[in-house]
């Protein structure tokens, strides 16, 4: 399932788009399908193997023209971006900033590439989801390359807004697997045979693969109260553009629910000509 409402994030074709922390490229996907010209980025060589893979299948399958499209994978340093200043028109960072220790250095990079005038979308774990996870289960997140915080909604938009973003609204997603998560912390997160996991992982391929009414409406109803993630739209002070409406007279919007390549549970931990690297090459 996309976390991001691309409409809301203002993606358009021919738009330069970073995602940051891409594990194996559920945004970078969508955003290249739409037209967008997309650098999926991860410290992770499995993850950045399988995304220029994918790209390179979307194009044999007619999903992307093999031709004029520019979309590739880094594999990198989310600390030490390799891009230039303002080289991007928007920017994803889904389920990534929880992992990193010097989280507000990210931050600070991701703000730096992104141009004046324009926008990020910022996901993490959602703070009361999250505390139960944790009083649940150490093996949740007490692993190597697991998650160092719990955001509240306000700390993450003082950091995010202390390197020059404005937040103009956020959101909550993934309602129905706030418990998933429960459910596996409770008999240990390693165990995806207890048939309890299996047939909620079941519930959730079939919500992903069908999106039949009955759980969108169900995930439209939990994400307010118990939604998994949470989102934080952000746009880029421009000295030419106009105002920017802060979060607290931002209205708060629930992302469209789409079907992406990425499995329930599953989720993460340069030059101009680098990152527009062509299909299945990389960058």
């Amino acid at each position: 399932m996309l976390t991001v409402d691309y409409a809301r994030l203002g993606v358009r074709p021919g738009d330069r788009l970073l995602d940051l922390g891409c594990g194996f490229g559920r945004h970078a996907f969508q955003a290249a399908r739409l037209g967008a010209e997309v650098v999926a980025f991860d410290a992770g060589a499995d993850e950045v193997r399988a995304v220029r893979d994918t790209f390179g299948a979307m194009a044999d399958a007619g999903e992307l023209d093999a031709e004029r499209a520019r979309v590739g994978a880094v594999r990198g340093d989310a600390l030490r971006l390799p891009f230039p200043d303002g080289a991007f028109d928007r920017v994803i960072a889904s389920e990534v900033l929880e992992h990193i220790p010097a989280d507000q250095v990210a931050i600070d990079e991701l703000a730096r590439v992104l141009r004046p005038g324009g926008t990020m979308a910022v996901t993490v774990p959602r703070c009361g989801p999250e505390f139960v996870n944790w009083a649940l289960s150490d093996e949740y997140h007490d692993v190597p390359g697991g998650h160092v915080r719990i955001y509240r909604r306000s700390q993450l938009v003082g950091r995010l807004e202390s390197a020059g973003m404005v937040a103009t609204a956020h959101a909550h997603a993934h309602g129905l697997h706030a418990p998933y998560w429960w459910l596996r912390c409770l008999v240990g997160t390693t165990n995806e045979d207890h048939p309890a996991v299996a047939a909620y992982h079941r519930l959730l391929v079939w919500d992903i693969t069908k999106a039949p009414k009955l759980t969108r409406w169900t995930d439209r109803v939990l994400n307010p109260l118990v939604g998994k993630s949470l989102v934080v739209y952000l746009a880029k002070p421009s000295p030419d553009g106009p105002p920017i409406a802060p979060l607290s007279g931002a209205r708060s919007i629930v992302p469209r629910a789409a079907a992406s390549e990425v499995a329930p549970g599953e989720g993460g931990p340069g030059t101009p000509q680098r990152r527009a690297s062509t299909v299945g090459s990389g960058g």
